[in-house]
């Protein structure tokens, strides 16, 4: 008989040990938190968080069973900086909406590594603070009046729209935090080759917005495609 495949290990349904040492699991995502603001994902080791700990790395695994457990804490961590609605009204869930995905889109800016974890979020990564925020957005589109079989696929929507966005955006400000370049010189020394490509057609390649600075054409882009997401969803209201 095939052997019985186990769901993935969580951090969540293992039961935590007691405290025995001055060393807790909240410093130890705290750390971890800075060291992956600072260094991203793959220059994280269990090792190396010890050493900035001042702490042994045996001495982690106290708290924390592996590597993946310590990812799950600190993706779960980070969901609990989003300023979730305190309440979900009919009349207002496309503005409640709009704006947790707004704070969705400043969170993964913020924190540039978890682009790649979000898209995990109620699969591997299932901690409180996650799970609030789906059943947040869930209590908005439940208020707006979507279907029980449509509230899942309207928050899945939107979802990936501000993931799949955020997650180009922390690839790109990634890139030029590397070259030590800000944004408005990273654009500026490719305006040359953008217009030359342009060619004939410069209105086609978007120079109408070149004098704007270049996050507030990020801002206004990220809106616009909120705002047609959000049309499409309100849409279904309606039919």
């Amino acid at each position: 008989m095939p052997t019985e495949e186990k769901p993935p290990a969580s951090v969540w349904t293992r039961p935590r040990r007691p405290q025995r040492e001055q060393l807790t699991r909240e410093q130890i995502v705290a750390a971890a938190i800075e060291l992956l603001d600072r260094d991203g994902t793959e220059a994280l080791s269990m090792r190396k968080l010890g050493s900035h700990l001042n702490a042994a790395a045996t001495s982690l695994y106290r708290h924390v069973a592996n590597r993946d457990e310590l990812i799950q804490l600190v993706v779960d961590e980070v969901h609990g900086e989003l300023d979730l609605p305190a309440t979900a009204d009919r009349g207002r869930w496309r503005a409640a909406i709009t704006r947790l995905a707004a704070d969705l889109r400043t969170m993964t800016l913020r924190h540039p590594w978890i682009a790649p974890e979000l898209g995990q979020v109620g699969l591997v990564h299932i901690g409180p603070n996650a799970l609030r925020m789906s059943r947040a957005m869930l209590a908005q589109f439940e208020a707006a009046g979507f279907t029980a079989d449509e509230r899942g696929r309207a928050a899945g929507t939107l979802a990936a729209y501000v993931i799949g966005i955020a997650t180009s955006e922390a690839a790109y400000l990634s890139l030029i935090a590397r070259s030590g370049t800000s944004e408005e010189e990273w654009v500026a020394a490719l305006r040359p080759a953008h217009d030359a490509a342009a060619g004939q057609r410069p209105r086609e390649a978007g120079s109408a917005g070149r004098d704007a600075h270049p996050r507030q054409l990020r801002d206004d882009d990220f809106a616009y495609g909120l705002e047609r997401v959000l049309d499409g969803l309100a849409a279904r209201l309606d039919t």
